[in-house]
């Protein structure tokens, strides 16, 4: 015998469009009655208490788990950026070398 979920379900609500994603009705960041988010994933963590306390002290309301998401993130495109402009360099040095051979 198995038992049946209390939980209430969503299957009534309109579907999700696009638009709303867009103009920001809708934070898909939420986790609600225990369903997935979309494109993330859950894992475990240890952190530092005072990295923690930090994030914590500095989201507020906002949340220190997305907080620290957008951090990474952050670090990720600054790797990326400063990556690219290394290259960059490295190439227009490389030319000016040529051309004073």
């Amino acid at each position: 015998m198995s038992k049946r979920s209390t939980t209430k379900t969503y299957d009534d609500s309109p579907p999700i469009k696009q638009s709303d994603i867009d103009s920001g009705k809708l934070v898909l960041r939420q986790r609600k009655q225990g369903k997935l988010v979309p494109n993330k994933q859950r894992i475990n963590i240890y952190l530092d208490q005072a990295i923690i306390a930090y994030f914590k002290d500095k989201a507020g309301e906002r949340g220190y788990q997305t907080l620290i998401n957008d951090s990474l993130r952050e670090a990720m495109q600054r790797s990326s950026i400063e990556a690219t402009i290394r290259q960059t360099i490295k190439e227009e040095l490389r030319g000016r070398k040529r051309a004073l051979s």
